[in-house]
């Protein structure tokens, strides 16, 4: 078995001690250390912002993290999680559509072609005035 002192966590903990403290640790007293502070290991995220803002005479903070979610969810937490996959797919086809929608009238309006006559919708002349 590994040593418990070889653990990152332990390691960085120990790190943070003079090493005459470091050194009167049994392993037994790390390994309920390394149990007492593994609670609070976030790990590494993606996006990892941390800051404070300070309104008026008190200071406030704030954490935002994102990453791959590496925990078991349970099935309300699966439903919620299907639900938003659903939702966002829904937006990003939505937004797709409208895009392909715009390129395809934009280069219909070049071409010269007029699906109703004596009627525009305007996106042609404002295109054009970016490049005048």
């Amino acid at each position: 078995m590994a040593k418990i002192t070889s653990d990152p966590a332990v390691r960085s903990l120990l790190n943070r001690m003079p090493e005459e403290v470091q050194e009167s640790f049994t392993e037994e007293q790390l390994v309920h250390l390394k149990i007492a502070i593994g609670a609070r290991q976030w790990g590494r995220h993606s996006i990892d912002s941390r800051g404070v803002v300070k309104f008026f005479k008190y200071r406030y903070y704030f954490v935002f993290l994102a990453g791959r979610n590496r925990r078991e969810l349970n099935e309300n937490e699966k439903k919620v999680a299907w639900i938003f996959q659903v939702v966002f797919i829904s937006i990003l086809t939505l937004i797709f559509i409208i895009v392909m929608a715009l390129i395809l009238y934009l280069i219909k309006s070049a071409l010269g072609i007029n699906l109703f006559d004596d009627f525009s919708l305007g996106i042609w002349h404002s295109f054009k005035s970016l490049f005048v």
